[in-house]
C-alpha cells in the first residue's frame, strides 16, 4: 500500500492597493461595500483552478473609531474629529478613562472594540467564503480577547495592530501583532501596543508558509530572522505609509541623511526576497488616498526570485533591478526626481491643488509555487481560540450593559452639580 506524496503547491498572491476615506467608515454599510469593492475588484484575477491568496492593506480597520461620527468627519482633521468623538461617546469612555489610566486616543477605539471587531470579523468572513480565497484581512487595532464560557472578554486595555489570516471557509488560520511601531503609532498618535516578537509565528498553507511583517516589521531584521528560522516562503507586508511617497524617508538611523522614501522602501521586501537563501516571495499591498488630513501613499508590490520576475523594473525614483513579479506603477513616471517630489506634494491633504488626493488605485497578481510543506501547525493562542469560536458561531463578545453606561452619566451629572455648587460659594 502506498500513500500519495504531499502536492508541491501552485497558487495566486493577489494585493489590492486600494483608495480610502473616512465616508467609507461611517457606518457598517459603507465599510462593508468599501471592502466588498477590493474582493470585487480582484474577482476576474482568481484562479479558477488553483487556491488564491489575497492580502488587504494595513490598519483597514482604524477608521471604523469614525464610524456613526458624521459631524466629526466635518471637522476635517483627526484632532478635531477625536475631540467631537469624545463629545459623543463620553459615557463609554469616561470608565475608561478614570480606571484604566489609558490616554483618551485609547479609550476612544476601546470604547467601541467590541463593536467594531464583530464588524470587522464578519465583513472579512463572509468575503472569505463568498469569494473562497485565503484571505489576509490587512490590520485592525484590536484588543487580546479570552474565553469565558461562550463569552469573549478584552484582556487589559492593550491594543495592537493585528493581521488576522483566514481560510477560504472563514474560518481562523492565525493571527499576529506588529512589533516595532511607527512614532505615529505610539502614545501621542494612534497610541497602540507593541507587540512580542516571540509571539510571531509561520502558518503553514496551500498558499504558502505564511509569516506576517506588518510595514515597519519587514524592515527589521530581528522580525525577519525570526519568520526565516520558523520557514517562513511567503512574507505578508500589508502597508499604510502616512506620507507623500516621493518625499525623504521619515524613520532613519541618528545622524544619517534621510533618502528618497522609495529608495529607503527597496530594504523591506525587495531585499528580503533578493537575499540568497531567505524568503523566497513577499506581497506588499499599500493603502492610497487622503483620509481627513492624513496622507498614504505608495506601490504595491509582490517580489521574489529573479529568474520569475518579467523584466527588471522598480519603484519611481530608483534604477531598475529584478525581482519584481508585479509592481503598481505610481501616479506619475520619468527621471525628473524634483518633479516627481512636487507631484507627491500635490496629491496629499490640504495641497489645494488640482491634482490633490488623486492617487492611483490598483490590484497586482502573480502566480507562484513552492515545494510541499514541511511545517507544522503551530498551537493556538488564547485569542486566537476565541476569535475561532466567534468565527464558528461558539461564542459572541461582551456587550457592556446600558444601566452602567447610565450610571456614569448619572455620575457625571453629579459632579457637575457640586462643581457648580462649589463655585457658588
Amino acid at each position: 500500500m502506498t500513500t500519495d506524496a504531499p502536492a508541491e503547491r501552485h497558487f495566486r498572491a493577489i494585493a489590492v492597493q486600494p483608495k480610502w476615506s473616512a465616508a467609507d467608515f461611517l457606518s457598517a454599510r459603507s465599510f462593508e461595500a468599501w471592502m466588498r469593492a477590493q474582493l470585487e475588484a480582484a474577482r476576474p484575477h482568481l484562479h479558477a483552478t488553483q487556491p488564491t491568496l489575497v492580502v488587504l492593506t494595513e490598519l483597514n480597520g482604524l477608521p471604523l473609531v469614525l464610524r456613526g461620527g458624521h459631524l466629526a468627519v466635518r471637522t476635517g482633521t483627526f484632532q478635531g474629529a477625536a475631540a467631537a468623538l469624545l463629545l459623543r461617546r463620553l459615557p463609554a469612555v469616561l470608565p475608561l478613562l478614570l480606571r484604566g489610566g489609558v490616554s483618551v486616543v485609547r479609550a476612544l477605539q476601546l470604547a467601541c472594540t467590541e463593536e467594531n471587531t464583530a464588524l470587522y470579523l464578519d465583513t472579512c468572513a463572509a468575503l472569505a467564503r463568498e469569494y473562497g480565497v485565503f484571505l489576509v484581512c490587512g490590520s485592525t487595532p484590536m484588543p487580546h480577547y479570552r474565553l469565558h464560557g461562550s463569552t469573549l472578554r478584552r484582556e487589559g486595555t492593550a491594543l495592537y495592530n493585528q493581521t488576522l489570516i483566514l481560510s477560504p471557509e472563514g474560518l481562523l488560520i492565525g493571527s499576529a501583532d506588529k512589533v516595532h511601531l511607527t512614532p505615529d503609532e505610539e502614545a501621542g498618535g494612534v497610541d497602540l501596543s507593541p507587540g512580542s516578537l516571540d509571539e510571531l509565528r509561520v502558518f503553514p498553507t496551500p498558499v504558502g508558509d505564511l509569516g506576517v511583517a506588518i510595514s515597519l516589521d519587514a524592515f527589521r531584521a530581528d522580525v525577519l530572522e525570526s519568520l526565516w528560522a520558523q520557514g517562513c516562503t511567503v512574507l505578508l507586508q500589508p502597508d499604510a505609509n502616512g506620507s507623500p511617497w516621493t518625499g525623504k524617508e521619515g524613520i532613519y538611523p541618528p545622524g544619517q541623511t534621510p533618502r528618497d522614501q522609495p529608495l529607503a522602501w527597496l530594504e523591506s521586501s525587495w531585499q528580503v526576497t533578493a537575499t540568497p537563501g531567505s524568503i523566497r516571495y513577499a506581497v506588499n499591498p499599500m493603502v492610497v488616498g487622503n483620509l481627513l488630513d492624513l496622507s498614504f501613499d505608495g506601490q504595491s508590490a509582490i517580489v521574489g526570485p529573479a529568474d520569475e520576475a518579467p523584466q527588471p523594473r522598480s519603484y519611481v525614483m530608483t534604477a531598475a533591478r529584478p525581482g519584481f513579479l508585479a509592481l503598481a506603477p505610481w501616479v506619475e513616471e520619468g527621471s525628473d526626481l524634483e518633479r516627481l517630489r512636487e507631484v507627491g506634494q500635490q496629491l496629499k491633504a490640504g495641497s489645494g491643488h488640482p491634482r490633490e488626493n488623486a492617487y492611483r488605485q490598483d490590484l497586482l497578481h502573480a502566480d507562484l509555487h513552492l515545494p510541499p510543506t514541511q511545517l507544522p501547525v503551530p498551537p493556538a493562542t488564547p485569542h486566537e481560540d476565541a476569535l475561532r469560536a466567534y468565527l464558528s458561531g461558539q461564542a459572541s463578545f461582551a456587550r457592556p450593559s446600558p444601566l452602567r453606561r447610565w450610571r456614569w452619566w448619572a455620575a457625571l451629572l453629579v459632579l457637575a452639580v457640586l462643581w457648580r455648587r462649589g463655585n457658588q460659594r
